[in-house]
């Protein structure tokens, strides 16, 4: 127990600070650069299917486009498509409601907890009961904002909780599990791609501090444009306690060579911390993943599963699926260090053979 920390008047305290930081970095102009990067980003890979199909494009505005070929026409949003229902988008962002959709199937998730930041006792019980490292994270939404690894409790578990707080009040805490990140990708139950997403790193230049070497990462992001990595490498609770894990800080100064895993959240990694990993699934991992996807009702479903062996099933590795995601981000299936998977231009001709604006329109 933490009686003394584990008071939400102290959690509150970090919480203001957490939140006035947030609402500093929306501002930054890198922040505004790297969402201009992200927007060119799914505004080419959507009029690159489209050339490749004879089809035309009309802007509409707010970034949505019209894409029509003969009398066939769908829209899309950046990484989102006419497949996307408003409750399918709420039920999969609900990740405690995930969990227990996924239950039900007898499928593996994680040991959880929820609880509030007036509540945070209970996450501080749950991290004793389980005697492992854990992760905070809001219990809805996405991205990995908010979301912390290596939480032991004290004030690990204090920050993680505030940090969590600012992306809403309802909170949950994980079980960590130990393995590697897959995102499989599946339209309508079928495992288009796979992607093994490594966290991000850096190599220490001997002189520069984390936070130096930090920067210059994300200052050749923003030069290289969005190939790179569609997002900057925000230092967050995350940051602080992954470099904690490896005896470092901010301020230190790694010897030259050596390689610093910078967060263990995986939604800022880049090109080169993404591999193919279709081929090292196995048929259980597989259908799970699809079972998963049928369970939340998602159409188009990027589905992360955690795992220290791809080759065996989840109950035997000790493996979990961890989310469920709908408009999945289709940055590191096309940029990955072993090749290519174009999501736009295999999902377009879906999207405009099976009339799916229509459906949509004619069902509102």
């Amino acid at each position: 127990m933490y009686p003394l920390i584990c008071r939400p008047s102290v959690a509150k305290i970090f919480y203001v600070g957490y939140r006035l930081k947030e609402a500093f970095r929306v501002r930054r102009s890198d922040t505004h650069l790297a969402l201009e990067h992200r927007c060119h980003f799914y505004a080419e890979l959507w009029r690159d299917a489209a050339s490749q199909l004879g089809a035309s494009i009309e802007v509409l505005g707010n970034e949505i486009l019209e894409i029509r070929l003969g009398q066939e026409c769908t829209r899309v949003q950046q990484n989102s498509t006419a497949l996307e229902c408003e409750i399918t988008v709420a039920v999969a962002k609900n990740k405690p409601l995930v969990h227990r959709l996924l239950a039900k199937r007898q499928l593996r998730t994680p040991n959880y907890c929820e609880f509030t930041l007036n509540e945070i006792a209970r996450a501080a019980d749950f991290v004793e009961s389980v005697a492992s490292r854990c992760v905070v994270k809001p219990a809805n939404g996405g991205g990995g904002r908010g979301v912390t690894t290596g939480v032991i409790g004290g004030f690990s578990l204090i920050r993680a909780v505030a940090s969590a707080a600012v992306y809403g009040n309802d909170l949950m805490v994980e079980q960590q599990v130990h393995g590697d990140v897959y995102r499989l990708l599946y339209l309508d139950g079928v495992l288009m791609d796979a992607v093994l997403r490594k966290p991000s790193a850096v190599v220490a230049d001997g002189k520069s501090t984390v936070r130096e070497l930090i920067r210059l990462e994300n200052e050749a992001r923003l030069n290289t444009g969005p190939n790179l990595a569609h997002a900057l490498i925000v230092i967050d609770t995350d940051v602080r306690s992954t470099l904690s894990a490896q005896g470092l800080t901010l301020s230190s100064v790694p010897a030259k060579g050596t390689v610093i895993t910078l967060k263990m959240v995986i939604n800022d990694n880049s090109q080169q911390d993404n591999f193919n990993a279709k081929h090292l699934l196995c048929k259980s991992i597989i259908e799970d993943g699809a079972a998963a996807a049928a369970s939340v009702g998602v159409r188009l479903a990027g589905i992360d599963v955690i795992t220290p062996d791809p080759n065996v099933p989840l109950a035997e590795s000790g493996g979990v699926i961890l989310e469920v995601n709908t408009t999945p981000s289709y940055h590191h299936h096309y940029y990955k260090r072993n090749g290519s998977y174009p999501v736009a231009v295999h999902l377009l001709p879906f999207l405009l053979a099976n009339g799916v604006a229509e459906q949509h329109t004619t069902a509102a």
